[in-house]
């Protein structure tokens, strides 16, 4: 019995020093001081022993099981302060080491053209407003003066939802509920997203954004004149004070008299390039003085009030403002694009 306490003891003492992190130490534990171990076995085994021997191979079993707790108590600070030390070199910083670049992102071009614009109607005393982007056919055609049998209303041009509404086809929405909850002298731009049925191509999409300006006062106080002078302004803000505008006669049923309005091309100055196709002019969107049915459709008295409005895609601008030639690259998604911006 002595002899196998003997062999115990140094087996589990040279097991225990070997062992390399706590889990090992575990398994030992359970291995020679569980209660399966041969050890336990052992000291189950005194009973039938003589007075002498009991005492004797008693006291060397406890001593050993003393002598093992003891070990491995003390290996466990051992691996746990060489885990702790490990850990320590692997998360080390040395602050001398060149730290990583951390990679900022900015806006998207659109985004800084939309809040460009934006800030450039404001300093001429325009109201940003917005609103919701699936319309009613009477807010998005009919007070817009839009008949039923007008082109815009094609499947071809609108996208058409099983109630009967719409995705808006133009932010002029905005105008009309604006108006019909406020009263003249207005001073708003709309914006926002607009949809139309259209295939993609470098020019246009089946989404986009469209900004449109509305001024109205009292009947006498609103003229062309304002109008071109406000287009000049924020034409001049956006490109450059040297922009030029010009107006061209045109037809919109929402407008009487009706203008396509156009800006000197910003790359050539007016002289001619690939940008301008030559013209040394650049078309940028439609405008006109505010028809009387528009009014009475929100509520207003006929002949009270006038005004004018114009719209224009932020992508139109964008591709002109950074020499652009394909809508498409605004919505493809690809960094070496937009890291330009």
């Amino acid at each position: 019995m002595k002899n196998k306490i003997d062999k115990i003891k140094d087996l589990a003492l040279k097991e225990i020093s070997k062992a390399r992190n706590l889990a090992d130490l575990e398994k030992l534990r359970v291995k020679y001081l569980g209660r399966k171990s041969e050890l336990t076995n052992v000291l189950r085994g005194v009973k039938n022993l003589s007075k002498n021997e009991r005492k004797e191979v008693g006291e060397m079993a406890n001593k050993l099981r003393e002598e093992m707790d003891e070990n491995i108590k003390h290996q466990v600070v051992n691996i746990k302060r060489r885990e702790s030390g490990d850990v320590k070199e692997k998360e080390k910083i040395d602050v001398t080491y060149p730290g990583r670049k951390i990679s900022k992102g900015h806006l998207h071009p659109l985004t800084q053209v939309r809040y460009e614009i934006e800030e450039i109607f404001k300093s001429m005393g325009f109201l940003t407003v917005d609103g919701r982007e699936v319309e009613d056919e009477f807010h998005n055609f009919d007070a817009l003066n839009m008949p039923k049998n007008h082109p815009a209303r094609d499947m071809q041009d609108t996208f058409w939802l099983k109630n009967g509404c719409v995705p808006r086809t133009q932010t002029s929405s905005v105008q009309i509920r604006f108006m019909k909850e406020n009263k003249p002298p207005l001073r708003i731009v709309s914006i926002g997203r607009v949809y139309r049925n259209e295939n993609s191509d470098a020019t246009h999409d089946f989404n986009f954004n469209q900004i449109e300006c509305l001024m109205v006062d009292e009947s006498g106080k609103i003229t062309v004149a304002h109008f071109k002078s406000v287009v000049s302004e924020f034409m001049k803000g956006l490109f450059g004070k040297e922009t030029k505008t010009r107006l061209r006669p045109s037809y919109f049923p929402f407008v009487e008299p009706g203008f396509e309005f156009d800006a000197s091309c910003p790359y050539c100055k007016g002289r001619g390039c690939r940008i301008c196709k030559g013209t040394g002019w650049i078309e940028l969107g439609g405008a006109g003085m505010v028809n009387q049915k528009i009014f009475t459709s929100v509520g207003f008295s006929e002949d009270k009030y006038e005004g004018f409005a114009f719209g224009f895609g932020v992508e139109r601008m964008a591709m002109i403002k950074y020499g652009i030639d394909d809508t498409r690259l605004f919505y493809g998604g690809d960094l070496r694009f937009l890291e330009q911006f």
